[in-house]
């Protein structure tokens, strides 16, 4: 008599490979990470946020004005846009090799329970800004109450955003009302404190990071809803075959970037000190920039969809972005270092000079450095260290 030995079948498949990997997605999340680089670097640089030069002269006054355009609250909804993208992507890898709607929750529960831990480390080791954290906790509420909803459901997603444009016109005609009725004395842009950046010591800024990170991370929990839209755009597979939806993506980077540049334009003028108003008129222009900043997570996917409509060649830059974005778990983490070691007070403190150009000059120097080193990676078939040990870990 033979008896026949049947291996187990495992009840989940393994990781994204090479060959499954979209263009879009990555190349967005490559490139998306200079600007989270402006934007962090400048709070290392600055020692507080919005990471601004308050009094700014010449050159320093282009550079408020563009990072408070484009950069400031409008870098972190992309990604937060991407991370439902990803959920989707995941759970439907995962179906479609056969896993039980069991293991798919397990594995995505899993993945964004480890997030959460990644989340803490980073804020107590590197900086409290951390957003790994609250992409976890989001991410598990979107495993349990979100991801197995039907299309009619997710339609909701639509008609918040929609309240949420109103919503930006309404605050754009307050803020406008405060600039006209402006009287007091004007008021500059200043930059609100934080102390683990301004920390002499490793130690105090780690004590100082306990305690500024849970209000950082209660106060992004509710980008849920930008999260939200990409389960939804992931459903429709916008991103997959970006040629195919030319109108749509059309209408949302037009629309998008128009709300969130034009709703970031005057605290710009404010930050570049082309326009003085006193301190109620600049905080209600302040709230303006942040909520129309939201809509630039849409606008700026829906602007690199088009373009990867375009690609018919991918160029070296393309190659080496893309293997960032596919990176980008490792990127991310890549850049807090070095803003610690070389913006720090305790390490080697190189904002000497106009701060202003220090930050913006080592947040593109970072950003390339990781450029080139993720493509490297990509040649050799190395993913980042932090996506080969969260790997570990979930599969």
């Amino acid at each position: 008599m033979t008896t026949t030995i049947t291996a187990p079948v495992a009840d989940h498949r393994g990781p994204v490979t090479g060959k499954e990997r979209a263009l879009a997605p990555d190349l967005i999340r490559g490139a998306m990470l200079l600007l989270i680089g402006l934007a962090n670097s400048a709070n290392f640089a600055f020692a507080g946020q919005p990471g601004v030069e308050s009094a700014p002269h010449g050159f320093e006054r282009i550079l408020n004005f563009l990072k408070l355009t484009f950069v400031d609250a409008r870098a972190y909804p992309v990604f937060a846009v991407m991370f439902g993208y990803g959920l989707v992507q995941l759970a439907r890898r995962q179906r479609t090799s056969g896993a039980t709607p069991g293991a798919v929750r397990r594995i995505l529960l899993k993945r964004n329970g480890w997030l959460v831990a990644f989340g803490l480390l980073h804020a107590t080791l590197l900086y409290f800004g951390d957003f790994l954290g609250a992409y976890g906790v989001v991410g598990i509420i979107c495993a349990l109450f979100l991801l197995n909803r039907g299309d009619k459901f997710h339609r909701i997603v639509l008609v918040i955003w929609a309240f949420m444009a109103v919503e930006v016109v309404v605050f754009a005609a307050k803020a406008m009302l405060a600039v006209v009725n402006s009287s007091g004395p004007a008021h500059a842009l200043t930059n609100e404190p934080n102390p683990s950046l301004a920390a002499t010591s490793y130690f105090a800024s780690l004590v100082d990071r306990l305690h500024e990170y849970p209000a950082h991370f209660a106060s992004v929990l509710g980008f849920i809803v930008i999260v939200w839209l990409g389960i939804w755009a992931a459903r429709k597979q916008i991103l997959e075959n970006p040629a195919a939806h030319r109108t749509l993506l059309t209408r949302v980077a037009v629309g998008g970037l128009g709300i969130t540049v034009l709703g970031g334009l005057p605290l710009a003028f404010v930050g570049a000190g082309w326009l003085h108003v006193d301190e109620s008129a600049v905080g209600a222009l302040s709230y303006l920039s942040h909520v129309s900043g939201m809509f630039g997570g849409p606008g700026y996917v829906a602007l690199f969809g088009l373009l990867v409509a375009r690609i018919h060649k991918l160029s070296l830059p393309i190659r080496a972005m893309s293997a960032l974005g596919q990176r980008s778990l490792s990127g991310y983490l890549f850049q807090s270092v070095w803003w610690t070691v070389l913006l720090a007070p305790f390490a080697l403190d190189l904002r000497f000079g106009s701060t202003a150009y220090t930050a913006a000059l080592v947040a593109i120097g970072v950003w390339l450095i990781s450029v080139a080193g993720a493509y490297a990676m990509s040649r050799r078939s190395y993913r980042g260290p932090a996506e080969t040990l969260l790997r570990r870990l979930v599969y």
